[in-house]
Formats: structure tokens, sequence, C-alpha cells
């Protein structure tokens, strides 16, 4: 999987899904760059009495879940088990 774009539907795939199709490490900083503007505008604005708006963030794809590792019993918790019920 050497030298394929970020961007690539394999490299999306392997991300979470097709809805990380075409976002690459540049599209991620400009949504990053995005939500840094909206929220200078809403940290340096006139707003008066009145609290600042809230301004959305850019929309993201969601991560994939992370997978849990299977449970592992070691040698010696399966011991004590054995001694403990007999």
């Amino acid at each position: 999987m050497q030298g394929l774009p970020d961007d690539s539907l394999t490299a999306a795939l392997s991300a979470g899904g097709r809805e990380h199709y075409g976002w690459g490490a540049t599209r991620h900083l400009l949504a990053n760059l995005y939500d840094a503007v909206n929220l200078n505008t809403r940290a340096s604005g006139n707003w008066g009495k009145k609290a600042p708006p809230r301004l959305p963030d850019y929309p993201r794809p969601k991560p994939k879940p992370a997978e849990s590792a299977p449970q592992k019993v070691t040698a010696r918790q399966a011991i004590l088990r054995m001694i403990g019920k007999g």
C-alpha cells in the first residue's frame, strides 16, 4: 500500500469507510484552518452584551470505532481458577 495518495479510496477504506474518500492531509488542514478562523472571529468579534454565537465546525467524517482487543487469560489465571473450583 505504499505510494498511494492519502486521499485515495484504499486509504479511505482503511480509515473507516467511503466517507473518508478525498480526505487527505490537505483537506484536514483546510478544515482546521476554517475552524480556526471561526474561533478567531468568535473571540475577537464585537458582540456587545450578547454572548458570541456558536459558529459551526467544518463537517468531517467520523473516525472508525476502535476495535476492542480479545480478552486473553494467562496460564496463571487459568490455574488459579481451576484451584478455586476444587
